[in-house]
């Protein structure tokens, strides 16, 4: 397909992923570093018992937290 078919195509509103290469395709700023961190037993306590009663898990608790916070600085 040329890029002017495909242009018309994606400005139509057409499917177009037949023709995208989605192999090397990346979600910007969402590549994953594991980091290890030591909590008080207290403060695990705390974080598995506001999972639970949120039906999650302890590290979704801990990221979403994180990401308040920091998007609470900007």
């Amino acid at each position: 397909m040329r890029a002017s078919e495909f242009d018309r195509a994606f400005d139509a509103n057409e499917d177009i992923t037949e023709y995208l290469d989605k192999s090397a395709a990346k979600r910007p700023m969402q590549d994953t570093e594991r980091v290890n961190v030591d909590f008080p037993v207290w403060m695990v306590d705390q974080l598995d018992r506001e999972a639970k009663r949120l039906g999650v898990t302890r590290q979704s608790v801990i990221k979403v937290w994180l990401s308040e916070r920091l998007e609470a600085r900007h």
